[in-house]
């Protein structure tokens, strides 16, 4: 059985992941310190697959760690969520960022090459693309630009990576820039939970819906947009994990770096996804114009076919079903995941 370490397969999108790998017929280790996440995921990984995946808590910072789990699991491949990401937050602590995101992610991949594990799956993003000179958004637009440490804290990573693979030619990495990632898992059992105020618009909206938040902060209605607010790329977090189940497949057998859109190729306002979700939730939700924030862009969405062409991945959920998706799993966790 072919097994796959992921790092950060408590949080949000590594969760999914985890859990469609399984059912996929992979055997799963999961390094994750808990920063941003609860160990209540893996016994709900446990209720959707049926099996428990195996667990280490522990900081990718943690060199000697990485080693052990490297020494007593045969690790065939590795898909690396681990690292902060709160584009906020990293403006206020760009130290922190940079340790955790840089320094982190290169003890990793100094310990897969220690072991002979040279193939990976990196979590990106679109942010790399900085403030976009086209949409839709190709592999080969230009990046840099980026806006904050978190983003430019992905961009250097992929940097490192591309570097790592020119300097041996045994490296297989695939360096996947998400969108936008939203909802949940259909069974409610799993979505995410950001720690305080969140700072996306839909875990926003969730709040708003349930009655925790009093209104919508809209940023700007004057963007040269159909509505003038901000159109993003939102894709459904099951759509983005079943896009890491190929990217993994497509690793195991090509050598090299590749670059890959993970999105819907559709842009969305936040008034579309407002509306969705009320939609969802039956009910029209209060929101608030306000000032744009600085750094925020327009649009920003993809043209994901270069996954499609790849290795056979496009995505399937429409907005009403991610804001469905989203509000179920709001109203069966209403404190999070405990």
């Amino acid at each position: 059985m072919t097994t796959i370490l992921v790092t950060g397969g408590t949080g949000y999108i590594g969760s999914h992941t985890v859990t469609a790998l399984i059912q996929n017929g992979y055997e799963v280790v999961i390094v994750d310190n808990l920063y941003n996440s609860s160990k209540a995921v893996l016994n709900r990984i446990e209720t959707i697959t049926g099996i428990m995946p195996k667990f280490y808590e522990m900081d990718i910072l943690d060199r000697d760690g990485l080693d052990r789990v490297f020494a007593e699991n045969s690790i065939d491949a590795v898909i690396h969520f681990a690292g902060y990401k709160a584009v906020g937050e990293s403006v206020e602590k760009p130290l922190v960022y940079y340790e955790n995101n840089i320094s982190g992610s290169v003890n990793l991949y100094q310990a897969m090459a220690k072991a002979g594990c040279k193939t990976l799956v990196f979590s990106s993003s679109a942010t790399v693309y900085g403030d976009p000179e086209k949409c839709p958004i190709t592999e080969d637009s230009k990046v840099g630009g980026t806006t904050n440490p978190y983003g430019t804290s992905k961009l250097m990573n992929e940097h490192i990576l591309e570097d790592v693979c020119v300097s041996d030619p045994d490296w297989s990495v695939m360096l996947l820039r998400y969108f936008n990632p939203i909802g949940a898992h259909t069974s409610g059992l799993l979505g995410e939970v950001p720690n305080g105020i969140p700072n996306n618009l839909v875990p926003y909206i969730a709040r708003v819906a349930n009655g925790t938040l009093e209104f919508l902060r809209v940023f700007g209605n004057d963007y040269p947009t159909p509505d003038g607010t901000g159109v993003r790329d939102y894709i459904h977090v099951m759509d983005l994990a079943d896009g890491h189940i190929g990217a993994v497949r497509y690793a195991m057998e090509h050598k090299g770096v590749e670059h890959v859109n993970l999105g819907t190729g559709r842009g969305y306002s936040v008034l579309d996804v407002l509306h969705a979700y009320e939609k969802a939730c039956g009910k029209q939700l209060p929101y608030r114009i306000l000032e744009r924030r600085p750094g925020d862009i327009a649009e920003c969405y993809a043209d994901p076919s270069k996954a499609l062409r790849l290795f056979g991945w496009k995505a399937r959920y429409d907005i009403d079903e991610m804001c469905r998706d989203s509000w179920n799993f709001t109203l069966q966790n209403p404190d999070g995941i405990k």
